[in-house]
């Protein structure tokens, strides 16, 4: 299979191209040559600008092309007009962002989606990012009609993943200590391992696939989740639990000051099914703790890191410990 990657070099594209190149396809990429530039050098990299210019894709031939890096509806709209008839079909990553219910409430395939903004003035946010996602979608169901594979990932994590959210929790609780965990320690998240999505998406190109496919992780406790963590990194952090109304009553703010948090009234879930009937097996998430901590003390030699500079600064943390240590009926496990 001749497999064009738009992206190819972060993370899911790294992945991607990792996974097709092990199952012996022959892999294009297609990026401004910024980021990882001297990864796989087997691989024919062409480079160039989606907002600008994107002529090294013209005249040229690909069974499928994997559209990782999409986030304007133009973006999708320029590579398939310079790839024309080039490409057999089209498989976008796009994100269940695009469901009016995520993340309050469960969404399957069939969930209400947001209105598409396909304003060209418009940029990413928070507010844009699902509705600009919807967009990009409807352009490629357009153009490439019965030949679309949509994707759309809840959240991703596992070596190289540059948002750093889980990444914040396995250097934090390998430092050990007494832990600001945030929430309620039932609280459901869902993380999927980005290799396993990769070789899921690799294997349904081989098959022919096309449609639309929610794909999330098997749903685990924060409390879960944090205990993994330090159980792979054999610290001896403890946990001490803030309440949702605590933590947004000092300023927090769910998600970007504490990764993966999200009030109680938050625990929507993604409705997966159809992928997992289709193959899609996520590895034990112990394992993406065990590879994610390498790579974590790998990328800094010889310290954990410091903590993302979106996220919680470890003097705010100790301060909120203070705090809550001083609260009626709080403990650390």
């Amino acid at each position: 299979m001749r497999l064009l990657v738009l992206g190819g070099t972060l993370f899911l594209g790294r992945h991607l191209v990792g996974a097709a190149l092990a199952r012996g396809h022959e892999v294009t990429t297609f990026t401004r040559g910024r980021t990882n530039p001297h990864l796989f050098p087997q691989v024919e990299a062409l480079h160039g600008d989606r907002e600008s210019d994107v002529s090294a894709l013209r005249e040229r031939r690909w069974d499928v092309v994997v559209d990782t890096s999409a986030y304007l509806p133009r973006q999708v709209e320029d590579a398939a007009l310079a790839l024309s008839q080039g490409v057999d079909r089209y498989c976008l990553i796009s994100s269940a962002s695009v469901y009016t219910g995520f993340p309050r409430e469960r969404v399957s395939e069939s969930s209400a989606t947001h209105a598409p903004l396909d304003d060209p003035a418009a940029v990413v946010r928070v507010e844009t990012y699902g509705p600009l996602k919807v967009a990009c979608e409807q352009v490629a169901l357009r153009t490439f009609r019965g030949a679309a594979f949509i994707v759309r990932p809840g959240l991703l994590a596992g070596p190289s993943d540059p948002t750093d959210r889980l990444a914040y929790w396995t250097k934090r609780v390998a430092e050990g200590g007494e832990v600001l965990a945030p929430g309620d320690p039932a609280h459901p998240v869902q993380l999927l391992d980005a290799r396993d999505l990769a070789a899921w998406i690799v294997e349904r190109l081989e098959h022919g696939q096309t449609g639309i496919f929610n794909v999330a992780g098997t749903p685990l406790s924060m409390e879960s989740l944090l205990r993994t963590c330090r159980d792979r990194a054999g610290s001896d952090a403890t946990f001490r639990w803030a309440p949702d109304a605590f933590l947004l009553g000092h300023g927090m703010r769910p998600s970007a000051d504490i990764p993966l948090w999200l009030p109680a009234e938050a625990p929507g879930t993604i409705d997966d099914r159809a992928a997992r009937a289709l193959a899609l097996q996520g590895r034990p998430f112990a394992e993406t703790v065990r590879d994610l901590l390498a790579d974590v003390v790998a990328a800094t030699s010889t310290t954990l890191g410091p903590a993302r500079p979106t996220a919680i600064s470890r003097e705010r943390e100790q301060e909120l410990l203070r705090l809550l240590r001083q609260t009626p009926g709080s403990g650390s496990i």
